[in-house]
């Protein structure tokens, strides 16, 4: 062996290894451990490496394969038929070179294609797995595993409503192919539910999905609000297709949930363009995606292109820019929260992801920063999913092994903000401050969840004057916004006429906010937008609320007997008191309008909206189905007698379907409301 090859070969195992590493973090413990550029590009040094030298190549070499080993929690399932990766192009470039080695590989065998028919459908970004069905019926359902085989997830994919159990007229065998993820508004459902039961919160709506297929107690998933989109077919005895577009149409016609948005195209243009539409949608989709695939159409011009190593020569995964990126952590800050929480945040070096700069983000908590171990100084991984919140996931590979890193940080014995010394409270991940009304930072966050959109919805008053507003001594509880010195105001530098006349009226509209996002606004620990709802419905006025005990809070839906304890607590401490005297001297309204539960002409009738409605806010036809009796849940379920639906309605429209509950537009809704 010469040199160079002696070196190529031991740059070959150190890659393997490497690769495997980050497989293993990805797929079996759905932590990633870096970027998805940064493994794409070790993965391309690797095949570049193997075409040099072909006697490199391996059978269990990373690029001869998918994903990783499996997990020995599960039985193990033999696929049939491979479970396929997907080569990569990430722009136009790299996708005409793919079509062009398409058609060069066709005229090697004597067939000349102008333009292919292309399938253009969304890469869903969660958890790939097989559906067996056997005369029309659900027999197996396996995760990808490595390609070959499986984990044995069946009794969790059961749990979705959406795959249907028993098919008619149906092949003797079918295998369905599909992504199982967790809608956007779900997941954030899902961990504001988390967070008020004092729960560790979901890192992003993958890992979630993921986390959830791989319970062995199918409850857990059963909990879970996943969803699938179905895209394609393995094993296949007793039926035939022409080509992968009639595929998805015949699983749609048996009832399988296919991306409406799929479409049929002919031509590199034509697929260039539907990905730049993709682009431009991503973020203002109700699930994740990471990037569009596409494949040849017909079945026989597939097979004829064959594979490649693992990789289809007909499909391709058209990446969209990173969702990850690493960079330097510079420091770890702490912050307090309005509720005295201790928490930490993190200082970057600034990096772009996904079109956005990113220098702080959050580090939820000291235990979950100390699970995570990253510290000052380390090269860490941040991820951007979405429109969810930068976060930093881990230390980038191999900095743990550093004999130079910094210490781990530790919260701080006294408070950031007040200095008061800092208390670990018992049985929970939180440290806090204990000051709750001498401490300006806590002072600060309760203002500005007061004025947030969702609670009192002030404008004008943005971080950077709520803290003048406190510092000038203007304002310190949320009462005091409703009796400031205008003269004072007036007087400081960037207030003129326009923005304090802005501001009254504001503040004058904020007066007719509802008594749910007024007790929303006040921030009682754990109590979410749902929870302050449900309270207001159920106590009608704060007075009502402020002489309940524990026990009648508890009665109260979505509250349990940790939160009932807290609301109890709050409510009556001197201090909470005092507010609701200074805010019912400013004319809030602290009483619920409306018809009580069970009284008016929707009484006792359940409701769940989705989408985006022509003319009405979320938040708005909720009050109006509220003042009209009705409830407003955030799932549904058979005991839900109304889904509102609006634009990209996902798959809490295809949940009702099944189920039979009635469906309405915006118009419908609002004949309802006519009576």
């Amino acid at each position: 062996m010469t040199e160079s090859s002696s070196e190529a070969a031991a740059r070959a195992i150190a890659l393997r290894e490497q690769i495997e590493g980050h497989n293993r973090s990805y797929y079996d413990h759905d932590d990633p451990t870096v970027g998805d550029d940064q493994y794409d590009a070790l993965l391309n040094e690797l095949r570049d490496l193997e075409a040099a030298y072909p006697e490199l190549v391996t059978l269990d070499s990373p690029t001869q394969r998918v994903g990783s080993r499996r997990l020995e929690r599960f039985e193990p399932v033999q696929h049939a038929i491979p479970m396929l990766s997907l080569g990569n192009a990430r722009g136009g470039e790299e996708f005409r070179a793919w079509v062009e080695r398409m058609r060069s590989h066709l005229e090697r065998e004597s067939i000349a294609i102008d333009d292919f028919n292309f399938v253009v459908e969304p890469k869903i970004d969660g958890l790939a797995v097989s559906l067996r069905y056997e005369d029309g019926v659900f027999v197996t359902g396996a995760t990808r595993g490595d390609g070959t085989v499986g984990e044995d997830i069946t009794q969790n994919l059961q749990t979705i409503s959406s795959i249907p159990k028993r098919i008619e007229s149906a092949p003797r065998v079918l295998e369905v192919r599909g992504e199982v993820y967790l809608p956007i508004a779900d997941f954030r459902e899902l961990n504001e539910r988390r967070a008020a039961a004092g729960e560790s919160t979901f890192m992003n709506p993958r890992n979630s999905a993921a986390g959830s297929l791989r319970q062995l107690d199918p409850a857990i998933a059963a909990e879970r609000p996943l969803a699938i989109w179905c895209y394609g077919v393995g094993e296949l005895e007793g039926d035939q297709f022409t080509g992968h577009r009639d595929s998805l149409k015949r699983l749609a016609d048996w009832g399988f949930p296919v991306n409406p948005d799929i479409a049929a195209v002919t031509g590199a243009d034509a697929v260039i363009k539907a990905c730049d539409g993709w682009l431009e949608r991503r973020e203002s989709l109700p699930y994740e995606i990471d990037g569009v695939v596409i494949k040849v159409d017909d079945f026989e011009l597939q097979r004829r292109l064959g594979t490649v190593g693992r990789e289809p020569r007909w499909a391709i995964a058209w990446k969209f820019p990173p969702t990850t990126a690493k960079t330097l952590l510079r420091a770890v800050h702490w912050n307090v929260g309005r509720t005295g929480h201790i928490v930490p945040f993190a200082e970057l070096e600034p990096v772009q992801i996904g079109g956005v700069t990113v220098s702080f983000t959050t580090l939820h908590n000291e235990e979950d920063l100390a699970r995570k171990d990253v510290r000052p100084g380390d090269q860490v991984i941040i991820l951007r999913a979405g429109d969810v919140i930068p976060q930093v996931i881990s230390p980038a590979p191999h900095e743990s092994q550093r004999t130079d890193r910094s210490d781990p940080p530790h919260v701080p014995a006294e408070c950031p903000s007040c200095g008061a010394a800092t208390v670990k409270v018992a049985n929970s991940v939180w440290t806090i401050c204990p000051n709750k009304q001498g401490c300006p930072g806590q002072q600060w966050q309760a203002l500005r969840h007061f004025v947030k959109r969702g609670a009192m919805d002030i404008e004008g008053l943005g971080d950077k004057r709520l803290e003048e507003l406190m510092e000038a001594g203007l304002a310190v509880t949320p009462a005091d916004l409703y009796s400031l010195d205008w003269s004072l105001l007036e007087e400081r530098e960037g207030w003129g006429e326009r923005s304090v006349e802005a501001l009254k009226e504001s503040l004058a509209a904020s007066r007719e906010r509802p008594f749910a996002k007024v007790l929303y606004g006040l921030g009682i620990e754990r109590i979410g937008e749902v929870n302050a709802r449900n309270l207001a419905q159920h106590f009608r006025t704060i007075e009502a609320l402020m002489e309940a005990d524990p026990e009648q809070i508890e009665a109260v839906q979505g509250i349990g007997p940790i939160q009932a304890e807290l609301v109890a607590e709050t409510v009556r401490e001197p201090e909470f008191v005092e507010l609701i005297r200074g805010l019912r001297a400013a004319g809030i309204r602290l009483e619920e309008d409306g018809p009580a539960a069970g009284e008016g002409h929707l009484a006792d009738k359940s409701f769940v909206l989705t989408g985006s409605l022509p003319t009405l806010t979320r938040e708005q036809a909720t009050e109006m189905i509220l003042a009209a009796g009705g409830r407003v849940s955030s799932s549904v379920s058979k005991k839900t007698d109304y889904l509102i639906a609006g634009e990209a309605a996902g798959s809490k429209l295809e949940k009702a379907e099944r189920l039979e509950v009635t469906v309405l537009d915006e118009d419908g809704l609002n004949k309802l409301l006519a009576g």
